[in-house]
């Protein structure tokens, strides 16, 4: 029995039909597709509305002068010595307080996603400088059931050992911050894709707001030389407003309405996202453009968003660089809230008629410069040292000649 007569034993098995990949596609040009599609991934820092937020909040709490203070039995007193100008004038060699401060607070709401680290050198136990530490560079690891590590560039850390700023602390991890990133990351994409479509529609070509109807059958309309020709013609004129002069039979022309972008609705939609970034970061809206100024919501902005960013710096510095117990640092907000000169004058002048400062003190609110002969507490009308009122002749039963 040949090969060819031998009976099969079983049927070959078929082979398997391998899986077709199908997929849907629609043909449109490059610059539609730009202006339908917001491409790429757009950080926090890299949108317009997140940022002016941020960096409103990061010049305020800034521009704002760092006392060291003493706690006292008769209440606190400023230190000045030179822990004190270092950690106010340069606590970076390389950066002003300003500069630093702003690092830190960018750093916590945007890149650092609420964590950001500074690097404390320092030399025999005093303080040589304060070393911001990159995001990139930082991690976070648990150690045991509640503590952490720090982590620099790969170097272990012990959280004493290093400034670790936090904001918003964690649910789960409570020593490190979750920030907004997820709150922001919905309106952030909004926002882009707002700006994309306004760009898009800015730059589109395909808007006219003149149609003009021509007779397909005319040779000249066959091609694009020819119909430039035909606008050459009789559409294009060589002065502003000259009319048109064209044939009855071949043209006609209508005026049509272009879409804007009020019938988008794009800045009902811009409106009402600014005023969620606005809210989530706790700035005004009109810090973002949106509405008029308003002195009481700036003054509720300054206590209720700036001032506790910075009582969680305050509380950091005092805890891991100072070693006094009666020593905290303390940052200076009185100048940070909205009040006009006359405001300033009057709550000055009042302190000073009952004897609560003196004539240089008032003169330091105003940003005058001290003159002699008024470090004196006075009071009452005649504006004498407080420590001579007991001796007015009106007041032992006689005039004063």
């Amino acid at each position: 029995m040949g090969k060819k007569d031998k009976p099969k034993v079983r049927a070959e098995p078929k082979k398997k039909e391998k899986a077709q990949k199908r997929s849907a596609a629609w043909v449109c040009s490059s610059a539609a597709w730009d202006s339908l599609i917001c491409e790429g991934y757009t950080s926090l820092a890299q949108n317009p509305e997140i940022s002016a937020a941020v960096d409103t909040i990061a010049r305020l709490i800034g521009s704002m002068t760092i006392h060291l203070m003493e706690n006292t039995d008769d209440g606190d007193i400023r230190v000045r010595n030179e822990l004190s100008r270092k950690v106010d004038i340069y606590p970076n060699s390389n950066m002003t307080r300003s500069a630093f401060i702003q690092w830190i607070i960018r750093t916590l709401m945007l890149d650092g996603n609420g964590n950001a680290v500074v690097y404390p050198q320092t030399r025999r136990g005093i303080l040589r400088d304060l070393i911001p530490i990159p995001a990139s560079l930082t991690s976070f690891m648990p150690d045991g059931d509640w503590g952490y590590k720090v982590f620099i560039a790969g170097r272990e850390y012990d959280p004493e050992d290093v400034l670790h700023f936090v904001l918003n602390p964690g649910s789960y991890y409570p020593w490190m911050g979750e920030g907004y990133r997820v709150p922001l990351a919905e309106v952030a994409d909004n926002l882009n894709q707002a700006a994309e479509t306004q760009k898009g529609f800015m730059q589109s070509k395909w808007k006219p707001s003149i149609i003009v109807k021509v007779d397909g059958l005319v040779d000249e309309f066959s091609d694009p030389a020819g119909r430039q020709k035909l606008l050459d013609a009789y559409i294009n004129t060589s002065r502003a407003g000259e009319p048109w002069l064209i044939p009855a039979e071949q043209f006609s022309v209508e005026q049509v309405r272009p879409l804007t972008l009020s019938d988008l609705a794009l800045s009902d939609m811009v409106t009402l996202d600014k005023r969620t970034v606005a809210s989530i970061l706790g700035v005004p809206p009109f810090v973002l453009g949106v509405g008029d100024f308003h002195r009481d919501a700036w003054n509720n902005f300054i206590n209720s968003c700036v001032m506790p960013l910075a009582r969680s710096i305050e509380q950091e510095m005092t805890k891991k660089l100072l070693y006094n117990p009666a020593w905290f640092f303390r940052f200076n907000a009185r100048s940070l809230y909205n009040y006009d000169l006359r405001d300033l004058s009057q709550i000055a002048d009042d302190q000073f008629v009952r004897g609560i400062m003196t004539g240089n003190e008032v003169r330091d609110w105003l940003s005058l410069s001290p003159k002699a002969g008024l470090d004196e507490l006075v009071i009452l009308e005649n504006y004498i040292p407080r420590g001579m009122i007991g001796d007015q002749n009106k007041l032992n039963g006689g005039e004063q000649s």
